[in-house]
């Protein structure tokens, strides 16, 4: 499909604006799937605050050359029929979407990503998507700094638990 330089260029600012606002980025290539299974990857990412979108690549490209936000590392990824997945919230949260969706997909492929200003590879994405969520993390943590306090509670509380265990033997004992 052709299409003017003037849809280009408002083409190249929406891909700015997307990469912009999104936290981290993650290139796929899409080649053979069906409408459905895009679809179906679209609402699961769309849970996780994030989208997916297929990408013209030479207008993509210019929306990320040169920019210092990191997301110029893509531009080698940018090639063939890709997609990109822009996450928006929990970055981890969307890998591991996207993880998801390619175990069970042989023509869905992760190539590159963008974290943090970071570009990242394929195993880096897979490797986040294994991490734990925000909410388990932050439960975890939680847990490991409460765990010394009920630790030195429960050693306070046992002088006294123990004194009147004595104490109630000797009673029993008399009586």
């Amino acid at each position: 499909m052709a299409m003017d330089r003037k849809a280009k260029e408002a083409l190249r600012v929406e891909f700015e604006g997307r990469f912009s606002k999104a936290k981290a980025a993650i290139v796929a290539e899409y080649r053979g799937l069906t409408v459905a299974e895009l679809t179906s990857l679209r609402r699961d990412l769309r849970k996780v605050n994030g989208e997916f979108r297929v990408l013209k690549n030479r207008v993509a490209r210019k929306a990320v050359a040169g920019k210092q936000d990191g997301f110029s590392g893509l531009e080698t990824s940018l090639k063939g029929p890709i997609g990109v997945a822009y996450l928006y919230g929990d970055a981890a949260a969307g890998a591991k979407a996207m993880v998801e969706f390619e175990k069970g997909k042989e023509l869905f492929k992760i190539t590159a990503g963008v974290m943090d200003s970071k570009t990242i590879t394929p195993a880096e994405v897979k490797a986040i998507a294994s991490l734990p969520s925000k909410e388990v993390l932050l439960g975890q943590l939680v847990g490991l700094l409460v765990s010394p306090h009920r630790g030195l509670l429960g050693v306070l509380n046992a002088v006294p638990r123990s004194l009147v265990l004595v104490i109630n033997a000797v009673k029993e004992k008399k009586s």
